[in-house]
């Protein structure tokens, strides 16, 4: 049976763990710019953000996006649509709109504030355990455990833990011990970004190797430096990707484009596109225009190419036609901008307008 040692009477202490980090971490912290000028709200966008894309992403990003959103009020009034609009790059959109969702919530329920209690973030849309243990700590000096994936990972090792990354055993062992160590910490807020750190720069994944020589915990972990410590934890299973072709259709009145709203759930839901029909395999040119909504003549396909997604292989087919729909919204392109769009339909839009 794999081993998970949360009690063992070998498991390094925590305080001396918590020691390690808080004195290694302030050394080697990456200048990042939502380390600067801490605030609960600066905290929240930040963790949103730094889900599913990379800190590099982020970081062009970030000072330009609170710019124009920098306190939840003045989210609040932009609305939704201004948001996802501005989160383009980041991907993933569900999180902008339920950023945009919380900060309707801490406008209407906390006077504008963001809260500081663990309990009262993870009331917020879109705010789980370990973005609310996030934001208290690193913003407020709480004590409050965090566990990502990075976290994890140290701790996994840490602790000889020899289980799947999404195993629930090594989550409930992770959560565990992250507790313990947030309780024997001088500050919460190093301690946290400390794991966080040392599981993106040094504790790395596989395939890349760990730098145990430069990993402050090499003195107590159980698995530093050996052949072992890049096996654990085990490599989730691999989710197959399923292949969609969306067939993009463009309708032209004048300078403007023919848009629609997508579905309020799935895959880039309540998002602006063109009128789009999307099926396992490509469709002729008959069965798509059957398809559509309302009539077209003229169908004509112009540009393909393929957007990937975490579980999913999105092949575009971008046509245009006549048609004299009038419903929907008509938009030139520079009046796109402020629309909650995919980069992947801004992409296709982007080629139906240089070939204009």
């Amino acid at each position: 049976m794999p081993r998970a040692s949360s009690k063992s009477a070998s498991q390094p202490r925590p305080k001396a763990v918590s020691n390690a980090i808080e004195g290694w971490f302030p050394g080697v912290a990456r200048a990042l710019p939502w380390r600067t000028n801490r605030s609960g709200w600066r905290a929240l966008v930040s963790e949103l953000m730094l889900q599913q894309t990379q800190a590099s992403r982020v970081a062009e990003m970030f000072e330009a996006f609170m710019g124009r959103f920098p306190t939840p009020k003045a989210m609040a009034e932009a609305g939704e649509d201004a948001v996802v609009a501005a989160w383009q790059g980041l991907g993933y959109y569900r999180r902008a709109r339920l950023l945009y969702a919380a900060s309707v919530v801490i406008v209407d329920e906390h006077g504008g504030r963001v809260p500081e209690e663990v309990e009262e973030l993870e009331a917020l849309p879109g705010v789980g355990r370990y973005t609310a243990g996030a934001v208290a700590s690193i913003a407020h000096g709480k004590r409050a455990p965090i566990v990502d994936g990075n976290v994890a990972r140290v701790i996994a090792r840490l602790d000889e833990v020899d289980r799947a990354g999404d195993d629930p055993e090594l989550r409930r062992h992770a959560w565990s011990r992250a507790t313990e160590l947030v309780e024997a910490c001088t500050s919460p807020a190093i301690l946290n970004e400390g794991l966080m750190e040392l599981g993106a720069s040094i504790c790395l994944p596989n395939p890349r190797t760990p730098d145990c020589g430069s990993c402050p915990l090499r003195a107590v972990c159980r698995l530093g430096g050996s052949d072992s410590v890049g096996r654990i934890p085990r490599p989730k299973q691999r989710a197959t990707r399923k292949v969609v072709v969306h067939h993009a259709v463009a309708i032209r009145r004048g300078d403007s484009w023919l848009l629609v709203r997508r579905p309020t759930t799935g895959t880039w839901a309540g998002m602006w596109e063109l009128p789009s029909v999307e099926r396992p395999r490509a469709l002729a040119d008959s069965k798509l225009a059957e398809a559509l909504p309302f009539r077209v003549t003229n169908l004509q396909l112009v540009d393909t190419f393929t957007h990937l997604l975490s579980h999913r292989e999105v092949r575009f087919r971008i046509y245009t036609a006549q048609s004299r729909v009038r419903r929907g919204e008509w938009r030139s392109w520079s009046e796109m901008a402020d629309m909650g769009m995919s980069s992947a339909m801004r992409r296709a839009i982007e080629r139906l307008a240089e070939g204009t």
